[in-house]
């Protein structure tokens, strides 16, 4: 199992770069619910060489790869040494602008979000330039800060990865507050994904307002 380490943020440093955020989202294929983006950026940049293969900061990595109670144990922990920004978009929203355009504005959401919590901290107060890393291939479009894109970032950089951890959970807890309302559709279970259940459920009952009206498995129900 790879595990994400700071090696990306230190080449980022060592090229000038006072502040690095890393930005990555959860939810691009679920037939259900929004698509959520976390965005990071560490508050002590004497973290990047501290221990970070024990406790907390070791279970920093690809969100995936933990267990709902490590991701909950670790959200707290990613808060406490990173600024966080959330971005959220809609399923009314993916349906209008498509999944790929939703899951920008997201993470131009918690970007945002992200640098306000910085701007009210003292801690970058001199910091004079900034390096943003998007997981994946394609670059933010009309984003006006530097950025690279990292792919399996969430496998290589911690940033990254703590910003999957943050737009996992979140994610998470809000699919758990639908399957209260529409518990029909089991929702807490499989988050909103096309699984079995969850497609035998669509057929059963139809769509309900969360639904990506725009997907196949979903619009064949309609």
């Amino acid at each position: 199992m790879k595990i994400a380490t700071f090696e990306k943020e230190k080449e980022l440093q060592k090229a000038h770069y006072d502040i690095i955020v890393g930005v990555d989202e959860v939810g691009r294929g679920p037939l259900a619910g929004p698509v959520v983006a976390g965005a990071c950026a560490i508050k002590d940049v004497a973290d990047f060489d501290g221990v970070i293969d024990e406790g907390n900061w070791k279970l920093i990595r690809d969100s995936k790869l933990l267990s709902v109670k490590q991701r909950e144990e670790v959200f707290e922990f990613v808060r406490e040494k990173f600024f966080v920004g959330v971005g959220k978009c809609s399923p009314k929203a993916i349906d209008e602008i498509n999944i790929l355009q939703a899951t920008f504005l997201a993470m131009k959401k918690a970007f945002d979000a992200m640098e306000k919590e910085m701007d009210a901290s003292e801690v970058y107060k001199d910091a004079q330039t900034m390096m943003v890393m998007i997981d994946g291939s394609q670059l933010l479009p009309n984003f006006t800060r530097e950025q690279i894109t990292v792919a399996k970032g969430d496998q290589i950089s911690k940033t990254i990865a703590a910003a999957s951890i943050i737009a996992k959970v979140v994610r998470d807890k809000m699919m758990e507050e639908y399957d209260i309302k529409y518990p029909q559709y089991g929702f807490a279970s499989h988050k909103g994904y096309g699984t079995k259940v969850h497609i035998e459920a669509l057929q059963k009952h139809g769509a309900t307002p969360i639904h990506r009206k725009s997907f196949k498995p979903v619009k064949n129900v309609l």
